[in-house]
């Protein structure tokens, strides 16, 4: 009776430790899944935060190419396309809005349509936002700038001018800058009417504010 007594002791014994070792095992386990979790997280906020980060970038820009065929220098619009792939949504709102009130290489894609719904312009086309005017391009800036009254009836006066036009602006550079909050987009426009034989520039610079998944006018600046 007394051996079968200490076994029973050594079962108990040993089925005490077990339990405690599980609990331990289990705490553990615990352990590291919130510490991967958290990881995980802070790899989120960091990826978020690094296309957010304060910096200044040339989006657009002309270089001068000879054409053998006319035998003569052009004036081409040249995008950075690397940058303009990696583009935060409000960055991208911002550089749209702006892209929508001046020429950039606009041409029809295809046969010319009464509805003028074909105008393929460099930055929309960049920013993988359709044609000009689309309902690609005014439904992505109308959800940006909802609650920007002024912006809003600005797009309702969206322009289909091609790089033909009699009258017409285009760029010669863009860039962005980005700090804390803020979104800068500065940019010179070169502007001709052909009949009248007139040309003039101007460089501009825009405040957006991005705020809580929504984007802002703040301020704008003629600088010349």
């Amino acid at each position: 009776m007394q051996d079968q007594s200490t076994g029973d002791s050594v079962l108990k014994s040993n089925g005490v430790q077990l339990r405690s070792n599980m609990k331990l095992y289990l705490l553990l386990l615990l352990l590291i899944t919130v510490v991967f979790i958290h990881l995980a997280q802070d790899e989120s906020y960091s990826a978020a935060d690094s296309n957010m980060q304060d910096k200044k970038v040339k989006i657009l820009w002309r270089e001068d190419y000879y054409n053998a065929e006319l035998q003569d220098t052009m004036s081409m619009i040249v995008m950075n396309s690397s940058y303009c792939s990696t583009l935060p949504d409000p960055e991208k709102a911002a550089i749209a809005f702006v892209a929508t009130f001046v020429g950039n290489d606009c041409w029809w894609d295809g046969q010319y349509t009464n509805d003028r719904s074909n105008l393929k312009c460099k930055v929309l086309t960049e920013l993988n936002l359709g044609y000009q005017c689309s309902e690609i391009h005014l439904e992505f800036l109308r959800q940006w700038f909802s609650e920007d009254a002024k912006a809003l009836k600005r797009l309702e006066d969206c322009p289909t001018t091609p790089f033909t036009a009699t009258v017409q602006e285009t760029f010669d550079s863009i860039s962005i800058a980005v700090e804390g909050q803020s979104i800068i987009v500065n940019f010179s426009v070169t502007g001709s009417n052909i009949r009248e034989d007139l040309e003039w520039h101007r460089t501009e610079e825009i405040t957006f504010r991005n705020a809580e998944d929504k984007v802002f006018i703040e301020k704008e600046i003629k600088l010349d």
